[in-house]
């Protein structure tokens, strides 16, 4: 339960405390119902936000005159009809603070008593008052203020001139419980005289110390409306804050060069401004469920996201719609007619997509599907009639029951005109709405006919769902050709020419070269000749492998392919040699946790049936210094977006992961990222300062 503290100091004037309470609760105590200048008060009360306190504490002496003024205190309280709770402390063996022991004394005792109210207030406020006995008290808070932090310093100003021989002079406890005259209540001006913030040298280590914690420095809790007594003289807090206060140059540099040297990945560079408690935060914070919000808000970037499983079911519904309208009626009749098989039957066989992918109109076959089979048919067959969607690649169908959901979409769509358009509007809209700010695309123009003619056609199409946007922060685009394994050589020559071409015509769009699929079917050995045209158009290459297959098949992409990363790349733990190359050679490894547990299958929690699988390697990935980021693979088919990709890496690590790591991969993806230098060295500045607002100001 969160508090609202008071914390006051007292001598021998008592009424300063009824006159600061007064100022943040009007509603209970109305001292200044009649001030003349009420409002002018109610308007700086609510300028910093004051809430009323729940109690009041008080740092005293133990003198004649304090408990004087104490019994006056606690008569004043005790006659409010809703009270605060009083807690009162008296340092011991002091009085006057006339000597240099005594106020030492007190100092300690004014710090503990803020430090405790830190942890005590749990989140609520804390106003410090500098009313109220001597001036080495008013200085010595002041100076808790400016080291913790508070919700205001208050102050009361006095008419002294027009105090004497007033009733304000030497007030009865009744006068200060109700509202004061007009004439009384203008001798009085509380005043705020700043606020202030927690000093950082409160949350960094020192030596063999630690951040300052209260456990070090306790203070024992009076009972709530009683005296208690601090007889500490060992003066620790005062102390070892001085002690930083002079060396704090030197303790920043030390606290930042403490956690570069424990870093296996450089984060973000304006994360390092961020004041310790806030980077010791996000340093101990493990990654959760409630975090999705955060994710989102964060400007991050996809690098391994196929075209062909990007959409959702209702937007590859979109998509049919726009082909459906632009058939002729004897086109429609006809694919209806022809999927009349599958409309008719709830669940489907195994090998439908055999009855509309070798077809002429395959793209009017997906459509009359789309358009026409109910939700639940829809569902059922492309999702639910593969589950559980683990480890899919050694189940009966093999790796095609993983590509199953995505039967409906990708080239099934693509290969006709009208698609082209709501199938780009449904990206641009997808990456807004996951907070993505770069993202490159993977696709295979080739099978969705002219493949040249479909990249134009698709660049155009996303040019102008991008000029629509009235937003300044627009996601940008940008293509990587997937040359297939599966395809014979000479086709598979005939891509990779495709994409030199491409790379010449639209240099910012096309970003480089992919070699999928089967990794059985052919190895980079076999085909390194076929890419020597994009070794020499210096075309980026990023190849799948890993996937389920052997280190080896890492090894050839790395050697024989020249690849800059490797998409997923789950085995590299087992070949250390290999892994350190890729560290030394900066090869960025694409994971993608919810497909490469459908495909390969992997432990993660909220699934029982994966917990006889092995634990996810991102964890000890990260650990070696390797360069990796997170992707979605086919957020369509897998049903993800890349915040819950994050996600599903958190709970598949034991929740390991912190945010800072999470700002750290995602700075990795920028990092790696095929943009030409120039371009990616603005982008990596300007989503810097974005995520630094973005979290100071969420702190």
């Amino acid at each position: 339960m969160t508090k609202n503290i008071l914390l006051c100091t007292l001598g021998a004037s008592w009424a300063v405390i009824p006159e600061v309470y007064a100022f943040l609760a009007p509603e209970k105590l109305p001292l200044y119902q009649n001030h003349p200048q009420k409002e002018h008060l109610e308007a700086l009360k609510h300028s910093c936000q004051l809430q009323v306190p729940d109690e009041i504490w008080v740092c005293t002496t133990q003198g004649g005159q304090t408990h004087e003024s104490l019994d006056h205190l606690q008569q004043w309280q005790q006659q409010l009809s809703a009270p605060p709770v009083l807690r009162i402390w008296q340092a011991a063996r002091t009085d006057q603070l006339a000597s240099q022991e005594e106020c030492e004394h007190m100092r300690e005792l004014i710090i503990r008593a803020r430090l405790k109210a830190h942890d005590y207030a749990n989140g609520g406020q804390v106003v410090l008052s500098l009313a109220g006995g001597r001036k080495t008290m008013s200085a010595d808070m002041q100076w808790a203020g400016s080291l913790f932090g508070c919700q205001a310093l208050l102050h009361v100003i006095n008419d002294d001139a027009r105090l004497r021989g007033s009733e304000l002079s030497n007030p009865q406890a009744t006068t200060l419980t109700q509202a004061l005259a007009s004439e009384l209540a203008a001798m009085i001006m509380p005043l705020i005289a700043g606020q202030t913030t927690r000093s950082d040298l409160l949350d960094i280590s020192v030596d063999t110390v630690g951040p300052i914690k209260l456990d070090d420095y306790p203070l024992e809790f009076p009972p709530a409306n009683q005296i208690g007594t601090f007889t500490d003289t060992v003066h620790s807090l005062s102390k070892e804050l001085s002690q930083r206060e002079k060396a704090s140059s030197r303790l920043f540099g030390n606290y930042l060069q403490d956690i570069s040297q424990n870093e296996s990945h450089e984060n973000w560079r304006s994360l390092y401004r961020l004041p310790p408690r806030q980077i010791n935060q996000l340093r101990t914070t493990p990654l959760r469920e409630d975090h999705r919000d955060w994710l989102i808000k964060l400007p991050k970037a996809d690098l391994h996201r196929h075209l062909g499983g990007c959409l959702s079911l209702a937007d590859q519904q979109q998509v049919a719609k726009a082909i459906w309208q632009t058939l002729s009626a004897a086109e429609q009749k006809a694919s209806l007619q022809h999927c009349k098989p599958l409309l008719d039957e709830q669940k489907w066989p195994m090998d439908w997509p055999d009855q509309i992918k070798h077809t002429v109109n395959r793209s009017h076959h997906s459509a009359a599907l789309l358009t026409h089979a109910n939700t639940e048919q829809l569902e059922y067959n492309l999702w639910k009639a593969t589950e559980p969607r683990l480890a899919l690649k050694n189940s009966h169908y093999g790796f095609s029951a993983y590509e199953r959901p995505g039967e409906l979409s990708g080239s099934a769509l693509l290969c006709h005109p009208a698609a082209i358009q709501p199938y780009a509007k449904a990206i641009v809209d997808q990456a807004i709405a996951e907070g993505l700010a770069y993202v490159e695309l993977r696709g295979s123009p080739q099978k969705y006919g002219d493949g040249q003619h479909f990249l134009n056609s698709f660049y155009q199409a996303l040019s102008e769902q991008l000029a629509s946007l009235s937003t300044a922060n627009k996601p940008q685009f940008r293509f990587i050709i997937i040359a297939d394994r599966r395809d014979p050589q000479d086709k598979l020559q005939a891509t990779i020419a495709m994409a030199v071409q491409a790379k010449v015509e639209r240099p910012h769009f096309i970003a480089g070269i992919d070699l999928a699929g089967d990794e059985k079917k052919a190895t980079p050995e076999d085909l390194v000749s076929l890419f020597t045209s994009a070794f020499k158009e210096c075309l980026p290459i990023t190849i799948h492998a890993g996937e389920g297959e052997s280190a080896e098949s890492i090894w050839q992409a790395a050697y024989h392919l020249h690849a800059d990363r490797i998409g997923h790349g789950l085995t590299l733990n087992d070949n250390d040699k290999l892994a350190q190359r890729f560290r030394d050679r900066n090869i960025c490894l694409e994971l993608c946790p919810t497909s490469n547990r459908e495909v390969v299958g992997y432990r993660d929690p909220i699934y029982n049936e994966s917990l006889i699988y092995p634990n996810y390697p991102l964890l000890e990935l990260w650990k070696k210094g390797l360069p990796l980021t997170l992707c979605t693979d086919n957020p369509g088919i897998s049903r993800t977006t890349l915040a819950d990709e994050y996600l599903a890496a958190a709970r598949m690590t034991d929740h390991a992961l912190s945010q800072w790591d999470v700002l750290a991969i995602i700075k990795q993806g920028f990092v790696h990222s095929f943009m030409p230098g120039r371009e990616k060295e603005i982008l990596l500045k300007t989503i810097d300062a974005q995520l630094y607002q973005l979290i100071s100001e969420a702190q």
